[in-house]
């Protein structure tokens, strides 16, 4: 799913009110009827009051026929407009004239801002915001400030917003401190890019989109996009009834190290439940008993010291390296990654990306921060899977997400890698601009030992022979998908890493039945 600016947005309005054809009118009337049918769903007590305060914009538009719509369901409503400086957009003016007669809406300065008389409810009311959505260009001042601070009062009001936060930009950094602070946010026909960046959480609150039929032929060029339950079904390989062991690559983690020999664990049962058809870890001696036990179905490949990674296994026999989760920054392992690396790009021009692949995650990616030297070793296509503390030591800080996530599109170019910036909505930055937001995850894998499976994840689909680009997205969407079960079944705050890799059955399921 393709994530549109602002202005590009504005442009499939047009496009779809002249292809459709439909008028404006029309078009912002199934908009309203669109977040009132999941308004009504959440907010199912018709005796709570509804306030609306609507802008005199497209925004206050739809809060107008938002209003028309509740008030036919009969539903308390008020409907407060804002009309401080006159100027009224045609489609608002349109939407005013529609109200029925039962319903009045009031004109107030924000002087005078404040809940309408007749609220005889036992219940405090609920706020929907329409001041300006996503259409706004610049900081709110002055009276419009006023507003914000009415909704945003500190003894606590529940808001809604449609489309967008009122103060809030959709695709740029706000620099505004008029915001306001919503609840929940209803947005039309697709995710706005401020929704995946921790800066703007507090204020966008729960978000949730939905269609609005916007048409589909409208065509716009944007780096951005929403990796979804049908993007993973397209990129998924079927297997051969026929298939064998060694139709399905072998896979080789180097990972562990004294007292870390559970991350090698993790990666390695993730790896296999991905899919690998094989599986080798190369670790220290003492991960050996922990390792056979655990991981019966995985090979051993003994290191030469027995609580340090000091060796580079050859390359040659595997189809694809994790290398990073656990295996410490001691000096003897720092020159065995950069030996690694120096295989690893021979490795890359001997052979196609069809039968190898690499991942570097972790320590990898520490000791990586600290020789940057060895960027001329990474070759092409590789994965990295940073969280951002990593992402800051490699690149270095940024102001805000915004120049973060630009940072991490222009290093992915700049570098020809894939990088996965670890978050709530997971980031994959291509080498062709491109960067694809996670939509599956949770809070509760919030905890140590996540990120080892997704390495091993990676690692397992790049051995299958999917293509570095493939095996991001679907094991990126893959991994959150069984965080998701497995809360369904342990909640946030009880689950911990190994769950992921109990519940991988499941979402591949979830994928492959989609897919048919």
């Amino acid at each position: 799913m393709r994530i549109f600016d602002t202005k590009q947005t504005r442009a499939w309005d047009r496009y779809t009110i002249e292809n459709e054809p439909i008028t404006p009118v029309s078009l912002m009337n199934r908009a309203a009827a669109a977040f009132t049918d999941w308004f009504t769903g959440i907010y199912t007590d018709r005796q709570r009051p509804v306030v609306i305060i609507a802008g005199t914009g497209n925004n206050g538009g739809d809060g107008v026929a938002v209003a028309r719509f509740l008030h036919w369901q009969m539903y308390d409503v008020h409907l407060l407009v804002c009309d401080f400086d006159g100027n009224r957009a045609p489609e608002f003016e349109a939407q005013l004239a529609l109200l029925p007669a039962g319903l009045k809406p009031r004109f107030p300065n924000p002087n005078d801002l404040n809940d309408p008389n007749d609220l005889n409810s036992p219940t405090p009311p609920v706020y929907i915001d329409a001041l300006f959505g996503s259409g706004l260009s610049r900081p709110l001042m002055g009276q419009w400030a006023e507003v914000v601070d009415f909704l945003n009062d500190p003894r606590g009001r529940e808001v809604v917003s449609i489309d967008m936060p009122s103060g809030l930009f959709a695709d740029r950094h706000t620099t505004g401190e008029a915001v306001v602070y919503a609840n929940r946010t209803f947005s039309f026909e697709t995710p706005k890019l401020a929704f995946f960046f921790p800066e703007n959480e507090a204020a966008i609150g729960a978000w949730t989109f939905e269609s609005i039929g916007l048409h589909p032929g409208f065509d716009a060029e944007t780096p951005f996009h929403y990796l979804t339950l049908p993007d993973a079904a397209r990129l998924l390989q079927p297997r051969s009834k026929f298939s064998h062991k060694g139709t399905f690559g072998h896979a080789l983690l180097v990972a562990g190290s004294y007292g870390k020999t559970g991350a090698a664990i993790l990666a390695a049962r993730a790896c296999l439940r991905a899919g690998a058809g094989l599986l080798s870890v190369h670790a220290p001696c003492c991960a050996c008993l922990p390792l056979q036990t655990a991981v019966p179905e995985a090979m051993f490949s003994t290191d030469r010291r027995a609580r340090l990674w000091t060796e580079a296994p050859a390359l040659e026999r595997y189809s694809a390296v994790g290398v990073g989760c656990g295996i410490g920054q001691e000096a003897e392992t720092a020159a065995a990654l950069e030996e690694l690396l120096t295989s690893a790009q021979r490795e890359h021009f001997n052979r196609s990306w069809s039968t190898w692949g690499m991942v570097l995650d972790a320590d990898a990616l520490n000791l990586l921060a600290q020789h940057p030297d060895w960027w001329a070793l990474i070759p092409p296509e590789t994965i990295l899977t940073p969280h951002p503390k990593e992402f800051e030591r490699l690149f270095g800080k940024s102001d805000n997400d915004f120049a973060r996530n630009a940072l991490q599109r222009q290093k992915a170019q700049e570098h020809q890698v894939y990088i996965v910036l670890k978050g709530a909505h997971t980031a994959i930055a291509c080498p062709d601009g491109t960067c694809w937001f996670n939509s599956t995850g949770n809070p509760g894998m919030a905890t140590g030992g996540s990120g080892d499976v997704l390495t091993g994840i990676l690692t397992g689909l790049l051995a299958q022979g999917y293509a570095p680009g493939d095996a991001a997205l679907l094991g990126v969407f893959l991994h959150g998908l069984a965080g998701d079960r497995a809360a369904q079944k342990w909640g946030y705050q009880a689950m911990v890493a190994g769950d992921l890799t109990e519940f991988m059955g499941e979402a591949w399921q979830e994928i492959e039945n989609y897919a048919q």
